[in-house]
C-alpha cells in the first residue's frame, strides 16, 4: 500500500497545472535541442541552472528531466529524415534510420523510433518506482566511510565507461577533484588555491564551471565544424509493414532492457546504451550485412536503449546523491542550488519532489509522442535556421544567466574562462563529463572520508572493518584490473566504434 500511497502523491503533485506546464515545456525544450545540432541536453541544462534559482524545487527537476529524456525523442527525427543528429545518442540512428528513409520508409522509421522510446520510457520509469525505495533503505544504512567508497567506485565506473582514451578520462577527474578543492576549508577555515581573489572563497560556483564547458566551448566547437543541412526527405505513411512490426517488438524490448542496465552505471547513460544496443543487435543479426543499409532494427534498438537509459539514470542520482553522466550531475546542482542535498533523504524529507518527478516521467512520455509525431514537418522547418545565427544568441543566454546568479559580473568571467577551457579539452580530444563527476563527487568524497577518519579516530582500517566499504572498494580494484584487460579495451572501443 505504500507504494501505492506514494504513488498516488506523486501523480498529484505532477499533475498541478504549474507542474503540467513545466513538464510540457521541458518536453517541448527537450525536443527542440534534439532536433537542432550542435546543442545537446547538457548544454542547455547547463544554460538553463540559473533559472531554476528562481523556480519551485519540484517544477524545476521537472522541467529539466524533460529536457534530458525530451531530448532523446527529438533526435532521432534529423537523424532519420536529414542524417544529421540532434544529440551525441542518435548519431547511430543515422545509419540505418536515413537509409530507411531514402527507401520511402522515414514514417515508418520515425513510428518504431517513437513507440519504441515510449515503451522503453515507460518501462524506465517503472524500474525506477521498483527500486527507489529498496535502494534508499540500503543507502540509509550507510556511513561515512561507505559513502566515501560509494564514491571511488562512481569515479573509477565514469572512467571505465568514457569513451575516448582512459588515460585522459582518469586526468579530467583528477583535474575536476582540484577544481573542487578551491574555496574554505570546512574544518580548518584555511583558504586553499583562492590566489587571494575574495570570489572563490567560497569555491567556484558549478553553474558557470557547466555553462562555459558545456555551452559556450559547444557553441565555439560547432562553428568550426560548419554544420550544413542536407535536403529533407518526405516522411510518408507513418505505418510500418508487419514485417517491419515483427522485427522491430524484439529489437526494442533487448535494446529496453540494456538501455535500462547501462543507464544506472556510473558514467553510463543514453549514448553508451544506443552505440551498444546497435552492436548487439548486429551480432545477433542473421543478416548483419543489411545494417547500415536500413535494418529496422538498427533504428528500434538504439532508440530504445537510449530512452531507457535517459531514464534508469536518475536511480543512483535520486536514491544515493550519486550522479551516472554529466546530464545527472547537472540535475545534482539544480537540487543544491534550490539547497536541497542529494541521497537518500530526498525520498523521506521531500516526498513530494521524489514522487512528483518520478510522476512526471510518465506524464512526459505520453506528451512526447504526441509532441513528436504531428509536429514532426515543423521540427524539420527548425533545420532551416543556420547555426551561425543560434549561436550569439545561446551566447547572449549565457552571459545573461551567469550575471543573474548573484548579479556579479566575475560569474560571466567565470563562464568565459571555462568556455576557452571547455574548447581546449574539446581540441585535445578529452571529455568534460569525468571532469564534471570528479567536481561534483570530489567535494563530498573529501567530506565523507575526513568524517569517517574523525569518526575512527585516524584509523584508515575502518574502509575494511566496514563489509559494504569493503565491498566497493574491491568493486572500485576489480574495475581497476578490468580496465587493464585487452578484451575490455576491445569491448570499450566497439561500443564506441561509431560515434567517431
Amino acid at each position: 500500500m505504500d507504494l501505492l500511497d506514494n504513488l498516488a502523491l506523486g501523480f498529484s503533485v505532477a499533475f498541478s497545472f504549474q507542474n503540467l506546464l513545466y513538464a510540457l515545456l521541458g518536453c517541448m525544450l527537450g525536443t527542440l535541442i534534439g532536433v537542432l545540432p550542435g546543442i545537446g541536453p547538457v548544454a542547455t541544462i547547463a544554460m538553463l541552472l540559473p533559472i531554476t534559482f528562481h523556480l519551485p524545487p519540484v517544477a524545476s527537476l521537472i522541467m529539466l528531466a524533460g529536457i534530458y529524456y525530451g531530448a532523446s525523442y527529438g533526435g532521432s527525427t534529423t537523424s532519420i529524415l536529414v542524417n544529421l543528429p540532434g544529440e551525441a545518442a542518435s548519431v547511430v540512428t543515422c545509419l540505418d534510420g536515413y537509409q530507411m528513409a531514402r527507401k520511402g520508409r522515414a514514417g515508418a522509421a520515425l513510428s518504431i523510433s517513437a513507440v519504441g522510446s515510449f515503451f522503453a520510457g515507460t518501462v524506465g520509469t517503472v524500474i525506477i518506482v521498483m527500486f527507489a525505495e529498496p535502494l534508499t533503505r540500503m543507502a540509509q544504512k550507510f556511513g561515512p566511510a561507505d559513502y566515501c567508497a560509494l564514491m571511488a567506485l562512481g569515479l573509477v565506473a565514469a572512467v571505465v565507461l568514457a569513451s575516448g582514451s582512459v588515460l585522459k578520462a582518469i586526468a579530467m577527474v583528477f583535474l575536476g577533484l582540484l577544481f573542487g578543492l578551491v574555496g574554505t576549508d570546512v574544518n580548518t577555515g584555511a583558504q586553499r588555491f583562492t590566489f587571494d581573489i575574495p570570489e572563490l572563497s567560497d569555491g567556484i560556483d558549478f553553474a558557470p564551471i557547466a555553462m562555459g564547458l558545456f555551452g559556450i566551448a559547444e557553441i565555439v566547437v560547432n562553428l568550426e565544424r560548419h554544420l550544413t543541412r542536407t535536403g529533407t526527405i518526405k516522411v510518408g505513411s507513418l505505418w510500418p509493414t508487419r514485417e517491419e512490426t515483427r522485427r522491430s517488438i524484439p529489437a526494442i524490448l533487448r535494446g529496453t532492457m540494456l538501455g535500462a542496465a547501462l543507464g544506472v552505471l556510473p558514467g553510463g547513460g543514453p549514448t553508451l546504451g544506443a552505440f551498444s544496443a546497435y552492436t548487439l543487435e548486429k551480432k545477433l543479426s542473421k543478416n548483419p550485412g543489411e545494417f547500415g543499409k536500413g535494418a529496422v532494427e538498427g533504428v528500434a534498438s538504439p532508440e530504445a536503449a537510449n530512452n531507457a537509459a535517459a531514464q534508469t539514470s536518475f536511480i543512483p542520482m535520486l536514491t544515493l546523491g550519486i550522479p551516472s553522466n554529466a546530464v545527472m550531475a547537472l540535475m545534482v546542482g539544480a537540487m543544491i542550488i534550490q539547497g536541497i542535498q542529494p541521497g537518500p533523504e530526498v525520498m523521506t524529507k521531500k516526498p513530494d519532489l521524489f514522487w512528483g518527478m518520478i510522476a512526471s516521467m510518465w506524464i512526459g512520455n505520453a506528451m512526447l509522442v504526441v509532441i513528436n509525431l504531428p509536429m514532426i514537418g515543423m521540427w524539420v522547418k527548425l533545420l532551416t535556421v543556420p547555426y551561425r545565427f543560434l549561436a550569439p544568441a545561446i551566447l547572449l543566454f549565457c552571459c545573461i544567466g551567469a550575471y543573474s546568479l548573484q548579479n556579479s559580473t566575475f560569474h560571466v568571467l567565470q563562464v568565459a574562462a571555462f568556455g576557452v577551457l571547455g574548447y581546449i579539452f574539446a581540441r585535445l580530444g578529452c571529455e568534460g563529463a569525468p571532469f564534471l563527476l570528479g567536481l561534483v563527487l570530489g567535494p563530498q568524497m573529501e567530506e565523507y572520508f575526513r568524517r569517517a577518519m574523525l569518526l575512527s579516530r585516524g584509523d584508515a582500517m575502518v574502509f575494511l572493518e566496514r563489509p559494504i566499504s569493503l565491498g566497493l572498494l574491491i568493486t572500485t580494484a576489480l574495475l581497476l584490473v578490468l580496465m587493464a584487460l585487452p578484451s575490455i579495451k576491445k569491448a570499450r572501443k566497439e561500443a564506441f566504434q561509431e560515434e567517431g
